[in-house]
């Protein structure tokens, strides 16, 4: 009986000195300055999936975030004639089919906010090539580019040690005609 009570002591003290030893090894978690998530509205068009870091080892100040995402826009696909005039002259109209075409946001953005805090405030600009010609965003659809511009005015909650990241807040765009529209986006995902 007392070699068994021995045994148990002497493993319980291995033990117990094995999981401090683990403690000590394992350093705190840094916090967490880069992000992935999903956006709907904004630089990307109707949706974009995209990666944000910070430029230093914090949750704040400098950063970028670049994406893929996509749209639908109406593009020309040929002519109909509509009448015939009595004097034999045709009249003719476009008709037009919506295909797809992918975006890439790419901005420069600042988060303002106290360093272990959720809450933060994002802003930034940057450039969204397509990789289709359209008219995006103009009044005149005769504008087409394979360029936007955008800016962000974002609220942000996500915890400084990483975790579910939640952005909302206003993207305006500046379409392919140089014309300015007021947007809002909505986020969703994890920073690490």
């Amino acid at each position: 009986m007392k070699k068994i009570i021995l045994t148990i002591a002497v493993f319980a003290v291995a033990a117990n000195g094995f999981s401090q030893l683990q403690r000590v090894e394992q350093p705190e978690r840094e916090i967490a300055n880069k992000a992935i998530y999903a956006e709907l509205g904004g630089a990307g068009v109707i949706m974009s999936f995209n990666f944000d870091t910070r430029f230093s080892n914090s949750n704040r100040g400098w950063g970028m975030r670049a994406g893929v995402g996509f749209g639908i826009a109406d593009f020309t696909a040929g002519q109909t004639i509509d009448w015939i005039d009595s004097n034999g002259i045709p009249y003719y109209s476009d008709y037009t089919e919506k295909h797809s075409y992918y975006s890439f946001p790419i901005q420069v953005t600042y988060i303002f906010g106290r360093r272990n805090s959720r809450h933060a405030f994002e802003v930034g600009g940057g450039v969204t090539p397509l990789t289709r010609k359209v008219s995006l965003y103009t009044y005149d659809s005769n504008h087409p580019g394979h360029f936007i511009g955008h800016m962000c005015f974002m609220y942000r909650i996500a915890p400084a040690k990483g975790g579910f990241l939640f952005r909302v807040g206003l993207t305006p765009i500046i379409g392919t005609g140089g014309d300015l529209y007021p947007m809002a986006a909505v986020s969703f995902g994890f920073t690490f």
